[in-house]
């Protein structure tokens, strides 16, 4: 074990000792350290905190709405596979002020498995921007998710056909409804994944599971 590795084990001893809320504070100020000498201390995302989420809020700009089943969806996501992306903040006193990711802090605030999980803490990154350039980056991370998110449900759309799986499958896995499904089939150009595929345009809830109703139609290429 070389030095730092020797002086990183220590400390992770002294912080394990603390109490919850000295122990979050002294991780993140272990993370505002090493941040202050790191070569990528230019990106909001090389030091991503935790604070408490009674103190981040909503701005007052962003029209973005997240429908009730994508909001169901994203709470699984986090409840599943965790927090992968802190919420985008501006600091601003004791609050941060949500730039992007606030139906994620919505998840942390309101769904009790997940809230309980992160002991009320909500991880952050921080961009000190004017307000017009933080309503500007609002709209950026909103629209390029959104093609992004577009594009990526293609494709996996595609690698789950050619895997074999159902219509009815696909759409469970990925919470999409029927004509969602259809138009993500679409937009990828293959007519091939329309080929003498079952398909029915809804689905009825059976033990939280999604069948397939009566009004299956066949879709040839």
């Amino acid at each position: 074990m070389n030095r730092i590795e020797a002086l990183a084990a220590a400390l992770a001893v002294e912080i394990e000792a603390l109490p919850l809320a000295e122990k979050v504070e002294a991780l993140n100020a272990a993370r505002r350290a090493l941040h202050a000498v790191s070569p990528f201390r230019s990106e909001p995302v090389d030091l991503v905190t935790w604070v408490p989420n009674d103190t981040v809020v909503a701005n007052e700009y962003n029209s973005n709405k997240v429908a009730s089943p994508e909001m169901a969806l994203l709470h699984r996501s986090i409840k599943e596979d965790g927090y992968t992306q802190p919420i985008v903040t501006f600091p601003a006193g004791d609050t941060s002020i949500v730039v992007d990711g606030f139906h994620r802090h919505r998840v942390g605030k309101e769904k009790a498995d997940v809230r309980e999980r992160v002991h009320g803490y909500l991880p952050v990154v921080g961009i000190d921007k004017p307000i017009a350039e933080r309503m500007a980056s609002t709209i950026r991370h909103n629209r390029a998710r959104g093609k992004h998110q577009v594009d990526l449900m293609s494709e996996m759309v595609v690698k789950l056909v050619n895997l074999g799986q159902s219509d009815q499958a696909i759409a469970r896995q990925l919470g999409l409804s029927a004509d969602e499904l259809i138009r993500l089939k679409a937009q990828t150009g293959l007519a091939a994944l329309f080929a003498n595929q079952p398909f029915s345009r809804s689905w009825v809830a059976i033990d939280g599971e999604a069948a397939p109703a009566d009004d299956t139609i066949e879709m040839d290429a």
